[in-house]
């Protein structure tokens, strides 16, 4: 059965198989408010989400990802459609993400509904990377 549920300090093991940028003290930050998840099929961890609040005031996906035996089975819609869910019924309008031009969740973003509204460009930078997309959804 397939289920979405916070993440705990128990879950900090699994967390750190999947999430390497994340540090263990935002790990604890993302327990207390209650914005961080374990996505779950028939009891088994198989990935995990993430989000901040953009400007203090827009939920912001900052991670997903589904372990990649699992990748491809619509695990990660169901958990997208979760996570927008429970925005909507804590009040919030309009959620956003972001994705490296390079990466291909871009598309499975776009097959959600989001629209890209820009991108942030780190040239010259100690973070230089490709373009970062920034998308957004209307709730």
């Amino acid at each position: 059965m397939f289920e979405v549920k916070y993440a705990t300090e128990n879950d900090k093991p699994f967390w750190f198989t999947l999430d390497k940028h994340l540090s263990e003290s935002e790990f604890a930050l993302k327990v207390r408010d209650r914005r961080g998840y374990i996505i779950s099929d028939g009891g088994k961890p198989i990935g995990i989400m993430r989000y901040n609040l953009f400007w203090d005031n827009t939920p912001f996906l900052t991670l997903i990802y589904i372990t990649e035996s699992c990748q491809r089975q619509g695990f990660g819609r169901q958990a997208m459609l979760h996570w927008e869910d429970e925005m909507r019924t804590l009040g919030y309008k309009m959620v956003m993400t972001s994705t490296q031009a390079d990466e291909q969740a871009q598309h499975f973003y776009r097959k959600l509904g989001y629209v890209d509204k820009g991108c942030l460009v780190l040239d010259g930078t100690p973070f230089e990377q490709p373009p970062e997309i920034i998308m957004i959804k209307v709730l």
